[in-house]
């Protein structure tokens, strides 16, 4: 690892772990001394604490030490999102980049009560009372109008406006309908206070339940930019027609490009052969040849700051919103069959074992040689490993036979390909990196884009060999950049926190599985308490715990290595049509090793930490909004069903409910605990479960049981449930709230706040 530079401060969560493990009081001089901070860079150090003090994320405890705070700043500015029918108003951080929910402020008016409204921005200054902050207005700023999604409902005379958010539990009254009609999906401007917030229609986006809605709804609900400006829309039409240039010519090798089979676009390409070298031998050369969208993408250019802004293409089951306009991302920049391309390749040295024993990169001309769906690829590899053909013949004659993949191409491509994953594989079994079998929702439309099934995706290996392929060729960019002293934008996965460990260890007792704080905590670690669960009944439930108890993954500029991959470096360099993340490693390989134009402007390399943070950010406004219109497909697809009774498994325990999710098809939904029976009901926290004082009935995190499909609203995507053996259900005695019980005292239930958690 490079020698540690003079602007190498730790990041800001780097500096919170650090104040939350720390055993004594920490200080600047305990955290300059803790990440080896000297000389003048103490001067950068303070100034970083000092910016923390003012975000709200730390303040100055006893002597000179420092705790942390909530995240809330001292002086924000907030966004009045909620009235009371007390006049009490309530705002949020217009800002806020956090893995929690924004917290949700009082917002005291001292002189004119009543002059803040739903909509309106306030510069306000914070305080911390008890355990909730509340503000102070300094200044009201110009407003931004809030745009609510939602649906329109007519009665009477009068229009209702159901919004499409699932915590969203009221109807807004609506003043102007404009064009829209009762059941339109629409657009509104929310303004008023209290009683009188009131909704103005400020665009019809027509039929909820029309083919392509569901999506919409995800792009209007999260700001997703799905229109390119028409100077990034010419920029590419003019760079899609530059020459490639002089490039390592590898159009002579069969390279293919494994994709699903509903793929938009075509990022890598893979080839492999027995290594001839005696040095080497039984070892394998592999290339992993991926689109040079820095050869088309280049710094500060339109394109480049709308991929910029985007981050990521957002991927959902009726379209795809592209971080590229389509002449790039779905044609030229596309490894499609039988067209030369321009290819960043990576030239890998595999041993016998799997290690990696060198690498190179270089930008080349590929044509590959067929695009074949990992369906396609399984069946084809497994007819061919049934006729135990020797791969390692330099030629092979066999005659072509009808399929979808050539038998030349299965045995020149394909059974090469398989062996060095073998390799591969054998390393990365070595490793034990974290192995928690976690399916995708995999949702399939018919041509006019109607629901036809939502199942499971199958995971074969062939979705195992590509992987393994990129992660052996991310693993090559990182070490390539960091053998340069170049900046890297690493894909960092922290181990679990403390606190996340302790929570798990608490859980496991349950279940009688010991699990010592005090260990070396490494994937294998989960993965041995996988292997004691076994396939008992409540492995579903240990499973969904070892998920929540990791970090989340995220880009920075440090070197902290990959914990779920149990890789000491990492870094995405496969995907560039589709990540900014990976454009950026691509010009810092292009700059680093002198390979043309297009490299890393000095600027950017800069501000690795602050684009690190804002495509991370990206990256989850991304995944979430995929994850919810999946939800809304589900919730489509079972709105038929409504009054059966499905297989769930429950994926979620509060005290006033539990969550479960369909095990055939996903889709999320709550039980309220006002239907689960008629004694009152524990909440216990440690073992994530309700538990009925008189019967001892038990709902517990991961437990599979029947319910019954009470409700399906696509347009949320959200579903309830109940117990089969329960009539009406949650229509009954709603009182019956207050028999939820956390301790072992009778009385009033804790104040709950419900918001919707998503894995």
């Amino acid at each position: 690892m490079p020698r540690k530079r003079f602007a190498d401060l730790p990041s800001r969560k780097q500096i919170l772990d650090f104040i939350a493990a720390s055993d004594q009081p920490a200080g600047k001089r305990e955290i300059a001394r803790a990440f080896n901070i000297r000389g003048d860079a103490k001067i950068q150090l303070k100034r970083l604490l000092n910016d923390m003090a003012d975000e709200g994320l730390i303040e100055s405890g006893r002597g000179r030490a420092f705790n942390q705070m909530g995240g809330v700043p001292r002086v924000t500015v907030l966004r009045i999102v909620e009235s009371d029918d007390s006049g009490s108003v309530y705002g949020t951080p217009e800002h806020w980049e956090a893995d929690t929910p924004a917290p949700k402020l009082r917002v005291i008016e001292k002189d004119r009560r009543g002059a803040l409204g739903i909509g309106d921005r306030v510069l306000a200054r914070t305080e911390e009372r008890g355990d909730k902050h509340v503000a102070h207005p300094l200044k009201k700023l110009a407003k931004k109008q809030e745009l609510v999604l939602g649906v329109l409902r007519q009665e009477g005379t009068r229009f209702w406006l159901t919004p499409v958010e699932k915590k969203e539990r009221r109807e807004l009254p609506v003043s102007d309908v404009a064009d829209g009609e009762a059941g339109d999906l629409v657009l509104c401007e929310v303004s008023g206070r209290g009683p009188r917030v009131t909704a103005r229609v400020d665009a019809v986006l027509g039929d909820p339940f029309a083919p392509k809605s569901f999506s919409l709804i995800a792009i209007h609900k999260y700001e997703l930019p799905h229109e390119f400006r028409q100077e990034a829309i010419d920029e590419a039409a003019r760079v899609a027609k530059q020459p490639l240039g002089e490039r390592e010519d590898l159009t002579h090798l069969p390279i293919v490009a494994i994709d699903p089979a509903d793929a938009r676009d075509h990022d890598d390409a893979i080839w492999a052969a027995p290594d001839e070298d005696e040095a080497n031998k039984g070892g394998w050369k592999a290339i992993v040849a991926i689109a040079d969208v820095s050869f088309y993408v280049r710094p500060d250019s339109a394109l480049d700051k709308g991929a910029r802004a985007r981050g990521n293409s957002v991927y959902f089951p009726d379209r795809v919103v592209p971080m590229l306009p389509e002449e790039l991302s779905a044609d030229i920049c596309s490894l499609k069959e039988g067209q030369d391309r321009a290819a960043m390749a990576c030239h890998l040295t595999v041993a016998k074992d799997g290690t990696l024993k060198s690498w190179r990169f270089t930008r080349a001309k590929i044509r590959v040689a067929a695009n074949i769906a990992y369906e396609d690829a399984q069946a084809a590899i497994d007819a061919a490993n049934e006729e135990r053909v020797d791969v390692s013949s330099p030629t092979c004659s066999m005659p072509e036979v009808e399929g979808p993949v050539p038998r030349g191409l299965v045995h020149g491509a394909l059974k090469p390909l398989w062996g060095c994953w073998r390799a591969l594989l054998a390393a990365r079994n070595k490793r034990e990196p974290l192995e928690l079998d976690l399916p995708e929702r995999h949702v399939v439309l018919d041509e006019k884009g109607r629901i036809t099934s939502v199942a499971p995706r199958e995971r074969l290996d062939a979705h195992r060999l590509v992987e393994d392929f990129m992660i052996a060729a991310n693993v090559a960019a990182a070490r390539a950049l960091e053998a340069k002293q170049a900046p890297v934008m690493y894909r960092v996965h922290e181990p679990p926190s403390r606190e996340k460990l302790e929570a798990l260890k608490d859980y496991l007792e349950t279940f009688g599985i010991e699990f010592t704080l005090g260990q070396v905590i490494k994937p294998s670690t989960f993965n041995r308490i996988i292997e004691r669960v076994g396939q008992s009944d409540f492995r579903p439930e240990i499973m969904e715990q070892l998920l929540r108890t990791q970090m989340q993954a995220r880009y920075a500029p440090e070197r902290l290595g990959h914990f779920g991959l149990a890789l000491a470096t990492y870094a995405h360099f496969t995907s560039p049509i589709r990540r900014y993340a990976d454009l950026l490693v691509h010009r810092a390989l292009v700059s680093a090793y002198r390979l043309g134009e297009g490299g890393l402007a000095p600027a950017d390399a800069e501000k690795f930490d602050e684009v690190g943070e804002i495509i991370s950010r990206l990256e989850r406004r991304a995944m979430e909004a995929e994850r919810e219109t999946v939800d809304r497909y589900v919730a489509a697809f079972l709105a038929d069903q409504v009054g059966q009774q499905v297989m769930c498994r429950i994926t979620g325990v509060q005290p006033f409910g539990f969550f479960a999710t369909v095990v055939d098809f996903g889709g999320d939904g709550l039980v309220p605990v006002s239907t689960i029976g008629q004694e009152y009901f524990r909440y216990d926290e440690k073992a994530q479960q309700l538990v009925g004082e008189e019967t001892g009935t038990a709902y517990r995190l991961g437990q599979k049981l029947k319910l019954r499909i009470a409700e399906s609203n696509p347009v949320s995507g959200s579903l309830r449930f109940e117990l089969p053996d329960q009539q009406g259900g949650s229509e009954r005695a709603p009182e019956r709230r207050d028999r939820v019980r956390t301790g072992g005292r009778r009385g009033r239930p804790p104040n709950i706040r419900h918001q919707s958690r998503r894995r």
